[in-house]
């Protein structure tokens, strides 16, 4: 098995190529999407998606945002970090009169599609003048490669915000700032405030197995939450190769609950998994229509 952190698009890409035996996307593919290329999908695990600070003196969980001042800051129209909009949300806190650096992806990315997403459920301006996609044409900032590239940027840069899985975060040590959800309750990202979010997600029932996970309600909900996506093609040339892949999934949901939470993503319920094994039965076969797995 190779790992190429490459973004949702580069795996997308390269499975609707048929250059890999699977490829993942943070960014899940609409049921028609899945149809016209023969392909399905299927979750893995949970995870979030978390605005990153770089202030000198400022801890992480200090600086709180929301939604709207999120969209803003990404937008250009904030420019400083003692700007009134974020002063009102950090009464009692000392904030910089230093100018914001915007950090974002230069590379298709379903974290981007993730952040975007939310961004555009809440704000209408942003859903107007950007929008959500895996890239997006960005009105500030600069730009860097991969969660490691944008970590990176807002590592270097003083008075920099950009965003990142939230495991680079903690693994980076990157202070995060706290979002308030869509109950209004200011939260921090870690793995119950995931599983929060993903309560919701009827997973048995959704065409496709498509569910995004933003700024979904619960007091203890992370707004930006996702799932990451694994594709497959539907009809397979090499049934021996698929059926290894789809081997190595199943132990991966059997044995890989505590590696997930170690790394800090939400592994799926039992009752999940066993919905997706049941897809596997009829929608991946070999080019004779056999099942693989």
């Amino acid at each position: 098995m190779n790992y190429q952190s490459i973004g949702s698009g580069g795996g997308i890409k390269q499975i609707k190529a048929k250059t890999v035996d699977f490829g993942a996307s943070d960014m899940p593919l609409k049921p028609d999407v899945l149809e016209k290329d023969g392909l399905m999908q299927f979750p893995t695990v949970v995870g979030g998606v978390v605005p990153v600070i770089n202030l000198r003196g400022m801890a992480a969980g200090t600086v709180r945002l929301n939604g709207t001042v999120l969209a803003d800051i990404f937008m250009g129209k904030i420019q400083k970090w003692n700007d009134p909009a974020i002063a009102a949300l950090n009464k009692g806190t000392r904030l910089p009169a230093s100018s914001i650096t915007v950090v974002h992806r230069s590379d298709g990315s379903g974290t981007t599609f993730i952040f975007t997403n939310y961004l555009a459920k809440v704000s209408p301006e942003w859903k107007e003048k950007v929008g959500n996609d895996t890239s997006v044409a960005w009105p500030a900032g600069v730009g860097g490669k991969g969660n490691e590239g944008v970590a990176s940027f807002v590592q270097r840069i003083q008075g920099s915000v950009g965003y990142v899985e939230y495991a680079y975060a903690k693994q980076n040590r990157i202070p995060h700032a706290l979002l308030q959800n869509k109950e209004g309750v200011f939260v921090a990202p870690e793995a119950n405030a995931f599983k929060a979010a993903a309560a919701g997600a009827d997973w048995e029932h959704a065409p496709g197995f498509y569910e995004i996970l933003t700024n979904e309600p619960g007091r203890a909900s992370w707004p930006i939450t996702g799932a990451t996506f694994i594709l497959m093609h539907k009809v397979q040339s090499k049934p021996a190769s698929a059926k290894e892949v789809l081997n190595f999934f199943d132990w991966a949901y059997a044995n890989g609950d505590d590696m997930a939470l170690g790394l800090d993503y939400v592994p799926l319920p039992g009752r999940v998994t066993k919905i997706i094994a049941n897809a596997w039965k009829t929608r991946i076969k070999d080019t004779n229509g056999k099942a693989v797995w």
